[in-house]
């Protein structure tokens, strides 16, 4: 059964219950109106407005170049489709980087436009201010392992922590989220026993993309899932549609249609 069967609204607290009793936590990214109405009549627990808007919408290589009012308009547009799950807003390049004034700043104005919590990527050079974010009422979702907006800094978009070292201080960096506040982490293209570690050794939850199944549930990019894009095709991605394949039909059709005058017909006229 559906938790939105049980009740009106997915709260950070639900979450929590969610993993202390077992039951797995869906997300996927969402970016505007009519996809977050789909969404949410699906039953999915958490709608991520990400940064890979990016490259999903906007036509950018990497999320590098995605600004705070991209992310505040798409949040905008999320929230108007009225979803009755947790909308988290990705805090974008550079944000969580300058000063506290301006993350907070740029956090509440993603609050004020229909976010529930703001996501971070990063680990301990991060952490002081989100535990200064978190005590102004700001709820925070952590991001470790792979963080595309470091893509720069890594290089590539391999496995991370494959590694002892990287792999002890990624299971350090959790631990200590947990601490200072965050209610929930994603941790990206990582093993999947490490994965399963760090689900272990902390109390919130763990939501994995790349990251195996043994943690406390799953995000995807919605657009990856049901097949808009095709060129991508990591391991971790599972197609439900081909719907690049069948949009393309049937604009093809529409084309073929109007230029052999079929459409409209006469029954589609006035």
């Amino acid at each position: 059964m559906s938790i939105h069967k049980e009740i009106k609204r997915i709260t950070t607290h639900t979450l929590q219950e969610m993993k202390n009793t077992g039951r797995k936590i869906t997300m996927l990214t969402g970016y505007d109106f009519s996809m977050a109405r789909i969404i949410d009549s699906a039953g999915i627990d958490v709608i991520l407005v990400g940064d890979s808007v990016g490259t999903t919408l906007l036509g950018y290589d990497t999320t590098i170049p995605v600004t705070i009012d991209d992310m505040v308009h798409h949040t905008s547009a999320v929230r108007r489709g009225q979803p009755g799950c947790l909308v988290v807003a990705d805090l974008p390049f550079g944000e969580a980087s300058l000063s506290f004034d301006r993350l907070l700043d740029s956090s509440r104005r993603l609050m004020q436009n229909g976010a529930d919590a703001v996501k971070i990527e990063g680990g301990k050079d991060v952490a002081d201010d989100i535990e200064k974010l978190v005590a102004t009422g700001i709820p925070v979702m952590g991001h470790l392992g792979l963080t595309p907006q470091s893509i720069y800094k890594f290089g590539t978009y391999t496995v991370r922590a494959k590694e002892d070292k990287e792999a002890s201080q990624l299971i350090e960096d959790a631990k200590m989220l947990e601490k200072i506040g965050c209610f929930a982490i994603v941790l990206e293209k990582i093993p999947a026993a490490l994965a399963q570690r760090v689900a272990q050794s902390v109390n919130i939850p763990i939501i994995g993309i790349g990251a195996g199944n043994g943690v406390d549930g799953q995000v995807l990019v919605l657009h990856d899932m049901i097949g808009m894009t095709h060129e991508f095709n990591p391991r971790f991605l599972r197609r439900y549609m081909n719907l690049y394949e069948d949009m393309s039909k049937a604009i093809s059709q529409y084309v073929t249609d109007v230029k052999k005058m079929d459409f409209p017909s006469d029954s589609e006229q006035y």
